[in-house]
């Protein structure tokens, strides 16, 4: 039976992701909110989807809906709005008697996870998070490989992810770190998800790095010591990737060998979306470990120690010095 969405934040960069997922699992997008009109892309889902630019607005249409029988109530609400809104905006869905689905990262700080999760109680109503490097399919046969091996060595770790953003990203709510938690929040979150999905509890966490258009440090896990390198400066593209005009750069090593997995990003929205209405999906307590691990970065003072738990890129950087 087709269920009834609403879309706030549709004029963000992730949003066409979300409508295309509830178009092919057979829903209907039937209200969206964005503070910006530039949403034409609606039209390439529905011509009867109803829009409004003020919150207010937006509030009264959906509940007119949750109290009309014709029409019907609004079964979920897809959350893409800036990161330091996704509290006030699950609160919503989980107030008109909807569940929420957010975008990373579900709230800023941890501890308002338990405020929205009483609010969950009390609803009735779910929260789920899009954690979609868990449903990619390299990332879950390496997850099946690493379990079937039952190995108790720690392997070691290096994150690279480098995506070029423009002065716009940095002019925007995305550079202010507190609307956006920072690069580590914003941009590293569903890689430090995936690793502890994969790899087991943060033991231990050190910050190298901390710039606004980059962040770098080590982590340890259960089963794991990661070096990580994030940027969103294209001056940090490998030579190579940068002379062929590829504006991002991924990459995670596992004990030195490379594990692939830059493509099958198209359709993982539509896989979280249907993993959610099949009752699976992730939430509250799925998020909260990759959470903590970006609010302790984020209050973390950089320094360097021991150079043998440094990522290479740092180091190339600390020899050029």
């Amino acid at each position: 039976m087709s269920k009834n969405f609403a879309l706030i934040g549709s004029a963000g960069y992730v949003a066409p992701k979300h409508m295309k997922a509830i178009k092919d699992t057979g829903n209907t997008l039937v209200a969206a909110l964005d503070k910006s009109d530039s949403v034409g892309i609606l039209d390439s889902f529905s011509y009867d989807i109803s829009f409004f630019t003020e919150f207010e607005r937006f509030d009264r249409h959906a509940e007119k809906l949750r109290r009309s029988t014709e029409m019907g109530k609004i079964d979920y609400v897809s959350i893409c709005s800036p990161n330091y809104l996704h509290d006030a905006h699950i609160r919503f869905a989980l107030r008109i008697g909807a569940d929420a689905i957010c975008e990373k990262p579900l709230v800023l700080n941890s501890w308002n996870l338990d405020a929205i999760k009483l609010m969950e109680e009390e609803t009735g109503k779910k929260v789920y998070n899009v954690l979609q490097l868990r449903v990619h399919p390299s990332i879950i046969e390496l997850k099946n490989k690493l379990d079937a091996a039952g190995k108790e060595k720690k392997y070691d770790i290096d994150l690279t992810y480098i995506t070029s953003r423009g002065k716009w990203y940095f002019n925007s709510w995305k550079g202010d770190i507190a609307k956006s938690g920072g690069i580590a929040t914003n941009i590293g979150i569903h890689f430090f998800d995936m690793l502890i999905w994969l790899f087991g509890n943060v033991r231990y966490q050190e910050v190298h790095i901390a710039k606004s258009k980059k962040m770098a440090g080590f982590i340890e896990l259960d089963k794991a010591n990661v070096r990580w390198f994030l940027s969103a400066d294209n001056n940090d593209l490998p030579k190579e990737t940068r002379q062929n005009s590829i504006p991002t750069f991924r990459s995670i090593k596992i004990d030195g060998d490379e594990i692939e997995f830059s493509g099958g990003f198209a359709d993982l929205h539509t896989l979280v979306y249907k993993d959610i209405l099949e009752g699976r999906g992730y939430g509250i307590e799925d998020a909260r470990p990759s959470l903590n691990l970006v609010s302790s970065i984020r209050n973390t003072k950089p320094g360097i120690e021991n150079k043998g738990i440094v990522h290479p890129f740092v180091m190339q950087k600390i020899n050029k010095a």
